[in-house]
């Protein structure tokens, strides 16, 4: 993640026009297709035209790892023993499914649980999501199977 300046956050000279601003635009947490058809998110935020700042994109992603390692803390109970790379190779997954879909994988959870390592990194790889991520279950399945200390 590069390193960002902080974000302006809405003054309260700017609260009144921040109002009105939703008011004029409403405000949609799902993107969605203006009178124009551009894509547009938030209070107006024209994706088509306008996308996302290098520090929005920062902040999004920082907001997703904290969920994805929150879901991983709710499904493994050890999470925060596990060495580093194991830990990223549950986030990686945690944050590209979401922690309902990452709790369906019950043996590979079982044999983490269990702290069988080798178990658990067949299981991710024997899965439908592995023939759809390819490349990237190698990874994780390779990090799962590291001997990596916690820290």
């Amino acid at each position: 993640m590069t390193k960002s300046k902080s974000l302006p956050a809405i003054g309260q000279s700017d609260r009144d026009l921040a109002a009105m601003l939703e008011r004029h635009e409403g405000r949609r947490a799902h993107p969605y297709r203006d009178q124009v058809g551009k894509l547009t998110i938030g209070v107006g935020r024209n994706l088509d035209d306008r996308g996302l700042s290098a520090e929005e994109i920062d902040m999004l992603l920082a907001h997703d790892i904290a969920i994805a390692r929150a879901g991983c803390r709710a499904l493994f109970p050890a999470f925060d023993g596990f060495g580093r790379k194991r830990q990223a190779a549950l986030i990686s997954m945690a944050f590209n499914l979401g922690q309902t879909r990452l709790a369906c994988f019950r043996r590979m959870r079982a044999a983490i649980n269990d702290g069988n390592w080798i178990g658990a990194s067949h299981e991710a790889l024997d899965s439908y999501w592995a023939g759809q991520v390819g490349h990237r279950a190698q990874e994780i399945a390779t990090l799962l199977r590291s001997s990596s200390k916690p820290g």
